[in-house]
């Protein structure tokens, strides 16, 4: 498919900004509920890496979202030929993501090759419910910010996603104020 029309600076920001804030809160939502997370902060590794499920800013983290969503949308808007201009693409944004944001890494986060190296972080730990989370994330916003970027038209898509952007942020607000 051959894009009618290029994409604008702003429609790819906003759209990777919407897709990655709500593809975010979901699999966190989800990997919390299917994952025994509150266990694994527990251990004494992550007791003292991560902070605790009840921390304020740790609630308020999906209110933090856009701002990585404007980032990864003008990296997107750079690289628009090869992301939104094959049929393909969103496999290229799902690949660049793991392997740089997640496997390659600079620093030395969990189920990074610098992970493995400087930390003392079990295997296990490093490669378990969160990595599945990870990925699974990655996975679903590469190729939804794919489809509603090539397809700017679905507008059934365009209000399900402004409306779980907005139920995201008023979630998070109320998580905050509780």
């Amino acid at each position: 498919m051959v894009l009618a029309s290029q994409p604008t600076l702003a429609g790819i920001v906003t759209k990777t900004t919407v897709v990655h804030t709500v593809t975010y809160f979901v699999a966190g939502a989800l990997s919390y509920a299917f994952f025994d997370y509150k266990a694994l902060w527990d251990e004494p590794v992550f007791d003292v890496y991560m902070r605790r499920m009840d921390d304020p800013l740790l609630l308020a983290g999906p209110l933090f979202q856009p701002i990585r969503g404007v980032l990864y949308g003008i990296v997107f808007y750079l690289l628009r030929p090869v992301y939104f201009g094959q049929d393909y693409g969103w496999i290229t944004i799902w690949a660049v993501l793991v392997v740089i944001g997640m496997i390659g890494t600079f620093g030395p986060a969990p189920g990074s090759i610098e992970g493995l190296i400087y930390t003392t972080i079990p295997f296990s730990a490093q490669f378990g419910g969160g990595s599945i989370e990870t990925l699974a994330q990655a996975l679903s916003f590469s190729f939804i910010v794919f489809y509603w970027v090539r397809r700017p038209d679905t507008r059934w898509l365009t209000w399900v996603l402004t409306v779980a952007f907005c139920l995201v942020l008023v979630l998070s607000v109320i998580g905050i104020l509780q």
